[in-house]
């Protein structure tokens, strides 16, 4: 593998720790380059993302580069996959094909005509597709001129929905005067929250315990802010309901780690109710794997440097959540200064760090030298920094005497924060020790995708269980 091949895997692999928050041109040049010059590891890097990844908008753009690639095993890899999506996203990667690609693959309007068909042969199948997203349906049907059948025609277009689906029942929600009526309608035909807070007027406690059972665990977190302001939060009964839900959102596989965060972070709750979602995000986390090797994490505290401490504060309660082995965190200037927490959550590191503040010149190697001479051995070196270093004692000096004293060579992992440059990495590759590096330009909610990466012995064996994943087959040619 050539240095522009490994810098390219790299680069796409920095890539998914952006979250473009629906620009998908942000992302899509990467995406582009690597199906362009490495085809089958693009692939199955699509596959292993769509099990591992978090971020949509990714998701969205690899299946849209696979629907239109000029590889066989692509394009039948992208027919099954969209099949999973709902009908938002689905519209967002035509879209995208149409938009960004300027090409519309027969495969894949034949991909979005089973999509639909099959929705349409599964009446309820249809009705939740058609009640959640009404207008991406219509959008498919229109835009790529497919056309609906009979039922499906009179839910979306004409607005005269039979009676018995979903898209009736909704009509009936909207007339019905009373609780216990709208309860029961909620209850028997699962409305969704956002679907139903649009068509009635007033929602009592009755109706909210209602909705916030026939709710999933990720779809209480998405609505946690709408559910505080509409008062769920301050009935005992209806709490009691949030509560319970979030407690199986810890446990379920189908909520997304870093969304229990951004509405912690996004809302004004309890202290009760931030616990809760912050055991969400670590619970999740941990589903991700574990770290084995004892590992180091190093963060820059020197001048300019407000985002590594940022950064770093929440690495430490990332890993130190997952980790089976010695964590040794340093926050470091010129001098380094040891940080230790009183358990694993974000705000025991939150309060770890409250004094830890940006200033002074750099010098990285100074944590290190620290851990030289108390003699801890790590088999990994995570650094915060925009490598500016520039006061000794330097990295790459002081991890030849590390590696020579211990007997050890730690794999050194980057991540790059601010205007970074690339001193430590270059200092590091000339004495031919392990080093990666991880450019991170998206927001902190994206840094759970760093977990695969840090759980696996090296980036060869993260590469080799990409590799090894089978690209879907379609089975119905």
């Amino acid at each position: 593998m050539n240095t522009a091949e490994r810098d390219l895997r790299l680069e796409m692999l920095n890539s998914l720790l952006t979250t473009p928050h629906r620009k998908l041109e942000q992302v899509a040049e990467i995406h582009k380059l690597i199906i362009e010059l490495d085809p089958l590891f693009y692939g199955h890097l699509a596959v292993w993302y769509q099990n591992h990844g978090d971020v949509r908008d990714h998701k969205e753009v690899f299946v849209a580069h696979l629907l239109t690639s000029n590889l066989t095993e692509h394009r039948d890899a992208g027919f099954v996959m969209l099949q999973e999506f709902p009908p938002y996203q689905v519209a967002r990667i035509v879209d995208f094909m149409k938009q960004q690609q300027n090409k519309m693959p027969r495969s894949a309007r034949t991909a979005v005509r089973r999509y639909l068909k099959t929705r349409e042969s599964n009446h309820n199948l249809f009705d939740r597709a058609a009640l959640r997203g009404r207008n991406a349906m219509k959008h498919l049907y229109a835009s790529l001129h497919i056309k609906p059948n009979e039922r499906a025609n009179a839910i979306l277009f004409r607005d005269t929905p039979p009676e018995g689906s979903l898209a009736y029942v909704l009509k009936q929600l909207a007339k019905a005067e009373s609780a216990v009526k709208q309860a029961r309608l909620i209850v028997e035909y699962k409305i969704p929250y956002t679907i139903a807070i649009g068509v009635i007027k007033q929602l009592t406690p009755v109706v909210l315990v209602a909705l916030i059972n026939s709710m999933t665990p990720q779809e209480v977190i998405n609505n946690l802010k709408s559910l505080q302001t509409r008062g769920a939060m301050d009935n005992p009964e209806v709490k009691k309901l949030i509560d319970a839900k979030l407690e199986e959102a810890s446990k379920s596989g189908r909520v997304a780690a870093f969304k229990a965060q951004i509405a912690a972070d996004n809302a004004d709750f309890d202290a009760d109710t931030v616990a809760r979602l912050e055991k969400v995000t670590n619970e999740q986390v941990k589903r991700r794997g574990t770290i084995s090797r004892p590992t180091a994490l190093l963060v820059d505290k020197s001048g300019s440097m407000e985002s590594a401490i940022e950064i770093g504060k929440r690495l430490a309660a990332l890993i130190s959540g997952i980790t089976q082995a010695e964590l040794y965190v340093y926050a470091f200037d010129t001098i380094p200064y040891p940080v230790t927490a009183n358990g694993r959550e974000l705000t025991d590191w939150q309060r770890a760090f409250q004094h830890i503040k940006a200033g002074s010149s750099t010098s990285i190697g100074c944590a290190l030298e620290a851990m030289r001479r108390k003699k801890q051995v790590v088999d990994q070196i995570i650094l915060v920094t925009d490598e500016g270093e520039n006061a000794t004692p330097y990295f790459s000096e002081v991890y030849k005497n590390y590696c020579r004293e211990l007997g050890v060579m730690p794999n050194v992992v980057i991540v790059r924060v601010g205007t970074y440059y690339n001193w430590v990495e270059s200092q590091l590759k000339q004495q031919q020790a392990p080093v990666e590096t991880f450019t991170f330009a998206g927001d902190y909610y994206s840094l759970p995708n760093l977990v695969p990466l840090l759980t696996r012995p090296s980036r060869l064996d993260l590469l080799m269980e990409i590799m090894e994943l089978p690209l879907p087959v379609r089975d119905d040619k």
